[in-house]
């Protein structure tokens, strides 16, 4: 340096830092930078203010634009960085920013520092400043300066871990980076994501990048990530953590403390991905797409679009908070949405919303979580998929805790539908599992009492899902929270749940020991690269960089060794803590170094000889050597000396033959006997004994030691290694014989050990890629000798070979064909080398793939896509993943897809169903036996394919079968297919082949045994209809018999019915008959197939019975076993006994029971026909029986005819079993046996002949059963039996109606058989010509008719043409009207066709078409129907069958002679008198009938004069009368809808009027027939179409005025008793029409309504009409009515305040309350003595005992009766019974009122009511013990109250003195009563009578809805809620004894109705009778209303009692 420069930097030294680091000469900066760095590094506090000072100097310094000088600044930049504190990142910006612009792509050592000036801000806290700064660097144009950056970035991440640098930035710059153009940039990106990967786990990565990164890439980071493996941890830490250790240095603490310090300090730090990714905003975009109107569309797919687009907005990783409230609401509404899809949609968009929320989402999540319970309900697999990926994704996201929703999983688990129950039982054991241990611990308080209780569930998925929340919970947090409710299990169940928690337990532990292991590994890794002590670039994590790729190797190598050493070896295990984790790479070792630890075991001398250059001596050396090594005792110590001894002298490169021979001899010596040969050895001389195997002089000697090699430490471990030095070898000889060799060696040790897909895809790369022919021969033989051990399978991974080495290969297979397990292997390990074997869970060793990353939500959406090609690709997407996998795959992530592979199983379309069933036999097939688990029960659904009628479904469900148990075992399989045998949905062909296909494969099955569960269902088939099912069944049954025994399958059927039990001994040709087999069945068995009889002719059942003892032993009588013998033995005198058994017949019972489908024909299901049997058998005689239930046609005609020849004696008993003989008819339709079909057919006629002459109507349940069959099969294919059928159905009018008749006949036309289409035709049209176009509705059957003309079939159209001609002869061009909209061509068809008809009519000379219509119609307006009669046009004199059943045949005998028998018409001058107008009247034409019921009107003003005689004659007539206008009305009223006027609906409601305006005519309307006249006016009341006919409003005004005047005169028992009858749910066929906009419930509910409105109107005038019914019958009603619910259903429908149930309470109430003890006198006609007792008597009980309590009756004794018995018998004084007795007690109860002054006015008022009706009888003859002053009173308050009567007033209004003492009659004192409610009868209207209401009265008034008034319903608030009447009678003690004398004294308010309407109050009374005060008085209501509040309160708890 010159005296110039020294001089320049002597005087810059005195200048301050900024000139001296700024300064214009470079050596000055440069000596500056080296001070300030010499300075820093002298500075020891990080508070120095210095530092402050030279912070700010470094942002230009470090941008010098002298390189050196620009070094020398990072220097002290460094030097600053060491020396200060967090403070000093104030400036890292600044500086970062310049290091980035000037440094990056300066000299190596300058990029080095300014890097380690990066790891130095970070280690300040500066780790985002860091980031901005390499965000700027990566976007540098100059590719040399990204390089650096990203390693910065990697070496960052690698040290500090991502608690320190946030790995969200580095993922948001890395997509740029893969596709820079620069290879280096794209390598460093590369090795920084993998980076990543081991910080953050690889799924996180892949998902935020993988779609932003090119194929290629793609496919090169998916393999390298393969070798990513291990959890990382930091190196290094940050300033204040390193000030935070040393402090701790200073203070030390004790071992433990530091050491779970240090545990806490190193645990992984978890990343969420949701926190590395950005929010989206999905409002605004959402609003954009108009979601907000398509959720409000009406069509379903627009409102599934519009949820579609927010669950595709909503599936973004992390979502931007907002207001989500109303869409959350809008989602509540769709998830109940009807169509399915749109309710899924919703679903999972709730799903998406809460993953992408999270907290944000908690509110709606709570709102939402009840809907999505309720669902649950759905049975649909995609629905149910969609609620349970929903739910947990709510409780994944954190929106809610399992203890913030315990009242929502309380009302869950509590649904009545079982499937809720489950499933929400399921996801609460996914949540604890899926919490931490503090939660469960906080929860599990609540949960474990409701798990306890669902185990007691009927349903068993319901308690398996319960132990699964218990195992769940006791796997988190112990077995302690579960000990005290284990107590309360019984034993079964505690064994189960110990058991699965005994399971969940040994998993956790097993699974626990795992993170320690591989922590440990993690460690032991991290010392070897640590070791290396190199800086690692990215580009240094790919997989050609040899140092990490042994610290991961050695990080993958851990936990499996550990594992496989514990299955090896358990005690050793054991007892080592942690397993040594072998380094299998050899660290460097110089020549000197072992010959100095070998000196104590090889000789200097021959050590010094084996470096010699001369031969001999080498030769001598190795000689000595080898013999000096044969004699070592110890030779494990020092055996990888020697062996690197021999490595390096003479070495791999030893020219000499014999001197390498003698070198491979000692180690292969070496490796033969020692313990453990170090795997390091083997990696030291692998590459040379290779090369040596080339070379022919050693290959024996090389291949020996390699074989020695493979002993030592197994062949994986030597394969691994051999084939990378194979495949990178120059020498092709290498490749050639080393595959030889392996030949060699598999055939010595294997596949065992081998990894089998290294293997494969090292002969299928190299080795048959090779251009040489011996390297590809040899792999043929190497693949061929893999065949010998692993099978055909093998085949699958070479598919894309070409074809000429395909061929060779196949040839190589037969040359080794596959042995198995048969193949012993030659040579053994002598220590297990798990890491290199292969089992990887497979039996054969073949490798199975991961497919899991390959099964994407996309793919399992698109299988769900409503588009069928997507599905369909989405399908063969599946199929070509398997195939890439060479069909061979692992069970993860599979779950998933079968689930979506479930969904398509019920594809519609067909072709789709076929493609997943052969998908899924392939996965089956490619899975193995781990397919039974992962398939989640998707068999059963395969199984349900068998149902399809297509024969190719069939066949590719069964393809799939033997897939399927090929790979799982058929005794997996059972339970699935006993399910399927015993499910109808199968069909005869579907269980026919199943049972083929299990005849097939029983057989091949390991352990025959396990389908004996089989045999139940078989048995069963073997009586199936089908004959082709019975055949295959016992097919397969005969199978199981040769494989079993005769002994197993009798021990197995033992517990079958007697029947079935018979047939299958019969089959079965069974020889040694199990004991189990009664007499019985070995009567029927050789020659029936049906259950025998004589176990119940001696027993007696009832109506439910339902043959419980069919099949039971008959010990009582022994009978043969020949049948033969038998029927012969029994003959006499089973035919002594009577044909048919009705005594224990209850045909409503079995009308009820057998539920068909109206008018669609189903063929019969199995359980109806065995329910046939057994009612078959119960009420025929036991010969006719199995006659008719025999498989022989033969006998089954004898049986007919038996029949035929009882029919004329038996009318009664026929009529009573009518529909067991119909189902039997039906099953003969069924079958294909002609001769035994033509003798129903010929007996049938004579059966209908039969009821027609009794007058018998078919009801609706035997039309039902009989007619869809009987219209279905009339079409057979033989003529006979069409025309036989044909009449059948022309003579059904006798017996049921024709308006009934033909909506079966319309169903006809829509069957699939054109011959049944063709008759049904032919039949409407003979209807039509017979019985005319008015009648029941034909017409409205034209338009049907008319669309047949547009069919293909010739015939078809013929048959309707001729039909519509018919009707054109009867309506002329009226016809255009009714047939509807047709085509151009078939009006021209129809038009020719009339045309053509038009022209037959004139040639026979009948007039015009629709002549004869007008005549009739102008004859009848004119001169009544006689001339219409006499012009040759024939009316309909049918009825209809609701008015005749069975339960009214007298009824019926006494007037339907009218409606069988032509009478003679009168004469043409219109109706003479009224008889000859009923006549016209019973015609039921509705335009006709006018001009009768104009006659019976007149008549009847005329009878209402009290001079007139003609009333005695329509009383006689008055109930047919009424019965013929109840038919009337609803043809009228349907006459009118249909277009007509609605005059002849008025004439029918004016003369009913008239008619029950005369009250004896209305009494002396018969029941059954005041029945269907109420049902029919209670009906058009509700009609929703009446007020939109003509004149609709004076209609519904007249109906209701005429119900009202109806329940005024009508006879009043038959009033109650046919309202009490009608408060049952309503028949469905007796509405008017169907109502689109209402169920069947609704309109039920509104019907009852009415009913209860009208026993109102009755119960309030009952007090005045008491005398005037007959209470036996009205009791009878009620006890009926009440039986017929049962306890169980009473008392749910008191908790849902039903209210018939508390009108018929009501009813009852008010008739004790009138009564009295009395009303016990009225039970003649209910069952008292029965057992259990009535429900009635319980009731009477309570209401008499509620009413002694209010002082308003005298009980008889100290709480009434309390036995039940005949009250006349059982009572040994009758006189008490008597009047006088009865009106003392009332007296006595009426005094005791008197003397309390709250109720004296009552007393008083019943007392005035007493001396009215009992004028003779002297009261005060009752009071001769009372006082003076008392009797006083009385006298003055009979006279105040009689003046009040006469004036009009009430008892109410009138103040009263307070009653003096009553003396020798003593009163209890009653205390004041907090309760003010209201009662029963206080909401009944006290102004029954006033006149003036009747013009007001309407049933349909004009305040709601145009319909009823509301009217307030009684309301009974003692609801008894024991089980038995035993409890309910205690209840009822216990709360009299707390609820008397206790009521209040305040005033009654008045009473007035709710809605201010008097409907069904009073109406004026005709007959002039006076009317009673019916109302009950005020002050009684509200003591009794007292009573009834004060009871609930009690019962409720709320109140204690006094």
């Amino acid at each position: 340096m010159s005296t110039e420069d020294e001089k320049l930097l002597k005087e810059a030294k005195k200048l301050p830092w900024d000139e001296r680091l700024q300064h214009k000469n470079w050596k000055v900066r440069n000596d500056a930078n080296i001070d300030l760095a010499a300075l820093c590094d002298s500075i020891t506090d990080p508070k120095d203010a210095r530092l402050r000072d030279f912070g700010p100097l470094f942002k230009k310094t470090v941008a010098d634009s002298n390189a050196p000088v620009q070094e020398k600044a990072l220097d002290a930049l460094l030097a600053f960085q060491r020396a200060a504190d967090a403070d000093a990142s104030r400036y890292a910006k600044e500086v970062c920013d310049a290091i980035v612009a000037k440094c990056l792509t300066g000299r190596p050592k300058t990029v080095e520092k300014a890097q380690a000036a990066f790891l130095l801000w970070v280690e300040l806290e500066a780790a985002e400043v860091f980031l901005e700064s390499m965000e700027k660097a990566v976007k540098n144009k100059v590719a040399k300066a990204v390089v650096p950056a990203i390693d910065v970035m990697f070496q960052a991440l690698s040290e500090f871990g991502t608690k320190v640098v946030p790995p969200k930035k580095i993922l948001k710059m890395l997509p740029e980076l893969f596709d820079h153009p620069d290879q280096n940039v794209r390598a460093s990106s590369k090795g920084l994501t993998l980076e990543l990967c081991r910080w953050i786990g690889k799924e996180p990565v892949k998902s935020i990048l993988f779609e932003k990164m090119r194929d290629t890439m793609k496919k090169e980071l998916e393999a390298e990530l393969a070798n990513v493996s291990g959890l990382a941890k930091p190196t290094r830490k940050i300033r204040s953590e390193q000030e935070k250790e040393l402090e701790e240095e200073v203070v030390p603490e004790t071992t433990g403390a530091s050491t779970s310090e240090e545990a806490v300090v190193d645990a992984p730090v978890e990343i969420d991905e949701y926190d590395l990714v950005d929010p989206v905003d999905i409002l605004t975009p959402l609003e954009k797409s108009g979601f907000w109107d398509g959720v409000k569309a009406t069509k379903w797919s627009e409102r599934r679009d519009a949820v579609a687009e927010l669950t595709k907005l909503a599936s973004a990783k992390k979502i931007a908070p907002g207001d989500f409230h109303e869409i959350s609401r809008t989602l509540k509404k769709l998830i109940t949405d009807v169509n399915l899809a749109v309710a899924v949609e919703a679903t999972q968009a709730i799903g998406n919303l809460a993953g992408g929320l999270r907290a944000n989402f908690s509110g709606n999540a709570r709102m939402l979580l009840p809907v999505l319970l309720e669902k649950l309900k759905e049975k649909k697999p995609t629905m149910t998929e969609a609620l349970s990926q929903t739910l947990q994704a709510l409780h994944k996201s954190g929106c809610f805790t399992l203890v913030d929703v315990i009242e929502d999983v309380r009302v869950a688990v509590k649904n009545k539908v079982p499937l809720v129950r489950s499933l929400t039982l399921t996801w609460v054991a996914f949540c604890i599992e899926t919490s931490n241990k503090a939660t469960v611990l906080k929860l599990h308080k609540e949960y474990v009492p409701i798990c306890m209780e669902c185990l007691n569930d009927g349903t068993p998925e319901v308690r398996d899902a319960s132990f699964s929340v218990l195992t769940a919970i006791a796997k988190m947090v112990g077995m302690k929270p579960l000990e005290r409710s284990l107590e309360k299990l019984d034993d079964v169940r505690k064994k189960k749940l110990s058991d699965m928690i005994g399971s969940a337990s040994e998993t956790v532990l097993s699974s626990g020991t795992a993170p320690t292991t591989a922590s440990g590994a993690a460690t032991s890794a991290r010392g070897v690269a640590d070791s290396l002590s190199m800086k690692r670039s990215a580009a240094s994590m790919l997989s050609g960089k040899k140092p990490f790729q042994a610290a991961a190797g050695t990080k993958k190598s851990g936990p499996s060794k550990s594992t496989a050493a514990k299955k090896a070896d358990g005690s050793q295990s054991k007892a080592s803590a942690a397993p040594e984790i072998e380094d299998v790479e050899p660290a460097e070792m110089s020549l000197e170094e072992i010959e100095e630890r070998l000196s104590s075991v090889v000789k200097a001398e021959t050590i010094s000889q084996l470096k010699s250059t001369v031969w001999k001596e080498r030769l001598e050396a190795i000689g000595l050597l080898k013999q000096e090594v044969e004699s070592l005792t110890e030779l494990d110590k020092s055996a990888e000396l020697l062996i690197r001894l021999l490595c390096a002298v003479p070495g791999w490169s030893e020219k000499n033959v014999q001197v390498q021979q003698q070198v491979i001899e000692v180690i292969t010596h070496i490796a033969s006997t020692v313990n453990k040969f170090p795997k390091r050895c083997v990696v030291l001389c692998l590459l040379g004994v290779s090369e040596k195997v080339a070379d022919i002089k050693t290959r024996a000697h090389a291949m020996k030691c390699l074989t020695a090699f493979c002993e030592a430490v197994g062949p994986g471990f030597v394969f691994d290694r051999l084939y990378k030095i194979m495949k990178e070898h120059k020498n092709p000889k290498v490749l050639n014989e080393g595959i030889l060799w392996m030949v060699s060696a598999v055939e010595d040790f294997g596949v065992s050990n081998l990894k089998l897909k290294d293997m494969i895809d090292f002969c299928k790369d190299i080795g048959l890629q090779s251009s040489a022919a011996a390297t590809r021969n040899g792999t043929i033989k190497l693949i061929g000798m893999l065949h010998k051990f692993v099978g055909p399978d093998i085949k699958g991974f070479l598919s894309d070979v070409k074809p000429a080495l395909l061929s060779a290969l196949d040839a190589e297979y037969e040359k080794n064909p596959f042995e198995g397990a048969a193949v012993a292997p030659k040579r053994t390990v002598r220590v297990l080398d798990t890491s290199s074997s292969t089992s990887a869970g497979s039996s054969d060793g073949l490798p199975r793939e991961d497919i899991s990353a390959k099964i994407t939500p996309t793919l399992l959406k698109n299988l769900g896509s409503p588009d069928w090609k997507v599905r369909l690709e989405s399908i063969d997407a599946v199929n070509k993943i398997v195939e890439e996998a060479h069909k061979r795959i692992q069970p993860t992530g599979t779950v998933e897809l079968f689930t979506a592979l479930r969904g398509r199983l019920y594809d519609s379309n067909k072709n789709l169903v076929m493609a997943t069933l052969s998908t899924i036999g392939g996965l089956a097939s490619a899975m193995g036996p781990s397919v039974e688990k992962s398939s989640k029960g998707i068999l059963a659904d395969v199984l349900k394919c068998l149902g399809d009628n297509k024969k190719h479904m069939r066949e590719c469900t069964l393809t799939a079968l033997d897939s399927w148990v090929a790979a799982a075992q058929l005794d997996k399989m059972v339970p699935y297919i006993i399910v399927t045998l015993g499910d109808q949905k199968t069909g005869s062909e579907g269980r026919k082949d199943l049972f083929d296909w299990l005849s097939k494969h029983v057989p091949r099955m390991g352990d025959p045994s396990e389908a004996l569960p089989l045999l139940k269902p078989s048995a069963s088939s073997l009586m199936d209809k089908s004959s082709e099912v019975r055949k295959a069944a016992e097919s397969f049954m005969n199978e199981i018999l040769k494989i079993c025994g005769q002994e197993v399958v009798g021990r197995n059927l033992k517990d079958l019915p007697s029947p079935t039990l018979a047939i299958v001994a019969e089959r079965l040709k069974l020889t040694s008959v199990h004991e189990g087999f009664s007499e019985s069945v070995k009567m029927v068995t050789p020659s029936m197939t049906l259950p025998s009889k004589a176990g119940l002719k001696n027993s007696k059942h009832g109506p439910n019975d339902r043959g419980s003892n069919v099949g039971k032993p008959m010990s009582q009588r022994g009978l043969p076993a020949r049948a033969s013998v038998t029927m012969v033995s029994t003959q006499d005198h089973v035919q002594s006994q009577a044909l048919f058994n009705i005594k224990d017949s209850n045909k409503e019972e079995r009308e009820r029971r057998v539920l068909v489908r109206k008018f669609k024909f189903e063929e019969p299901r199995r359980e109806q026909i065995d329910e046939l049997k057994i009612d078959l058998f119960k009420h025929f005689r036991e010969d006719v029986s199995l006659r008719l239930w025999n498989s022989d046609f033969k006998r089954q005609i004898d049986g007919i005819e038996l029949l035929q020849k009882a029919l004329p004696s038996s009318g009664k008993e026929v009529i009573e079993l009518l529909d067991i003989l119909l189902r039997w008819f039906v099953l003969r339709f069924c079958e294909s046996n002609t001769t035994c079909l033509l003798k129903v057919l010929d007996f049938l006629p004579e059966l209908f002949d039969s009821l027609k002459d009794q007058s018998y109507m078919l009801t609706e349940a035997e039309a039902a059963i009989f007619l869809p069959c009987l219209v279905e099969k009339s079409g057979h294919n033989i003529e006979k039996v069409r025309e036989k059928m044909g009449e059948l159905i022309k003579q059904m009018v006798n017996i049921y109606s024709l308006p009934k008749l033909l909506p079966y006949m319309l169903e006809g036309l829509r069957s699939k058989n054109n011959r049944t289409r063709i008759e049904c035709v032919d039949i409407i049209g003979y209807f039509i010509d017979h019985h005319g176009t008015e009648v029941g509705g034909l017409m409205k059957n034209l338009p049907s008719v008319a669309a047949l003309t547009a069919e293909r079939d010739g015939e078809i159209r013929k048959a309707a043409l001729n039909t519509l001609a018919t009707a054109y002869k009867n309506l002329g061009d009226d016809v255009w009207r009714y047939v509807g909209k047709l085509s151009d061509a078939q009006r021209s068809m129809l038009d020719d066709r009339f045309k053509w008809k038009a022209r037959e009519m004139d040639k026979r000379r009948e007039g015009r078409p629709g002549d004869a219509r007008a005549a009739l119609r102008r004859s009848v307006r004119e001169n009544g129907s006689d001339v219409a009669e006499q012009s040759g046009e024939v009316v309909s004199r049918s009825v209809t069958g609701s008015m005749i059943s069975r339960d009214n045949f007298g009824y019926a005998d006494a007037h339907m002679d009218r409606h069988m028998v032509p009478r003679q018409m009168p004469a043409a001058t219109g109706p003479a008198d009224w008889r000859e107008a009923l006549e016209i009247v019973a015609l039921g034409l509705p335009e006709q009938s006018v001009e009768g019921m104009k006659v019976i009107c007149h008549e009847l003003t005329q009878a209402a004069d009290p001079e007139s005689t003609v009333l005695e004659d329509l009383i006689k007539e008055a109930d047919r009368l009424v019965s013929c206008l109840a038919v009337m009305v609803p043809k009228t009223f349907n006459f009118s809808l249909a277009g007509a006027s609605s005059r002849s609906c008025k004439y029918v409601l004016n003369t009913l009027m008239q008619t029950f305006q005369i009250k004896r005519l209305a009494h002396a309307v018969k029941e059954g027939t005041l029945d269907n006249l109420i049902t029919e006016l209670l009906l058009w009341l509700l009609d929703e179409r009446v007020p939109l006919m003509d004149d609709g409003s004076q209609l519904l005004k007249a109906l209701n005025v005429l119900m009202l005047k109806i329940l005024d005169n009508a006879e009043r028992t038959s009033s109650f008793v046919v309202l009490i009858n009608l408060l049952r749910p309503l028949d469905p066929s007796r509405w008017p029409s169907p109502t689109p906009t209402e169920s069947l419930a609704v309109k039920n509910q509104k019907f009852s309504d009415l009913v209860v409105k009208c026993l109102i109107k009755l119960t309030k005038v009952l007090q005045s009409t008491i005398y005037e019914v007959d209470l036996d019958r009205i009791l009878q009603s009620v006890h009926i009515y009440l039986q017929e619910l049962g306890m169980e259903e009473i008392r749910r429908r008191a908790g849902a305040d039903d209210k018939p149930l508390r009108m018929v309470k009501t009813v009852l109430h008010e008739l004790v309350k009138l009564r009295g003890t009395a009303i016990k006198g009225h039970l003649s006609m209910v069952p008292i003595d029965a057992e259990p007792q009535p429900i009635i008597l319980a009731y009477i009980d309570l209401n008499l005992q509620t009413l002694a309590a209010a002082r308003m009756l005298t009980p008889s004794g100290p709480m009434g009766q309390t036995h039940w018995g005949d009250a006349a018998s059982n009572n040994p004084n009758p006189s008490t019974h008597s009047a006088d007795a009865q009106l003392k007690q009332e007296l006595a109860a009426v005094f005791k009122k008197i003397g309390d002054k709250q109720t004296c006015t009552i007393g008083l008022y019943e007392l005035y009511r007493i001396t009215q009706l009992y004028p003779k009888v002297d009261i005060f003859a009752q009071l001769q013990n009372a006082s003076e002053a008392f009797r006083t009173y009385i006298r003055d308050g009979l006279a105040q109250v009689e003046k009040n009567a006469a004036a009009g007033k009430t008892p109410s209004s009138l103040p009263l003195s307070t009653p003096p003492p009553i003396g020798a009659i003593p009163s209890p004192k009653f205390a004041p009563s907090p309760v003010h409610t209201k009662s029963i009868g206080s909401k009944m209207d006290s102004n029954e009578d006033d006149a003036s209401s009747e013009a007001q009265l309407a049933f349909r008034g004009q305040v709601d809805d145009s319909r009823l008034h509301s009217v307030d319903q009684p309301t009974d608030r003692y609801q008894t809620s024991a089980g038995t009447l035993d409890a309910l009678r205690e209840r009822m003690k216990s709360i009299q004894a707390a609820a008397v004398g206790h009521f209040d004294g305040a005033q009654s308010m008045p009473l007035t109705s709710m809605n201010g309407s008097n409907m069904l109050h009073g109406v004026t009374r005709l007959d002039s009778e006076p009317q009673q005060q019916s109302n009950i008085p005020p002050m009684d209501e509200r003591a009794l209303s007292g009573l009834q509040a004060r009871m609930e309160r009690l019962k409720s708890g709320s109140m204690e009692p006094l």
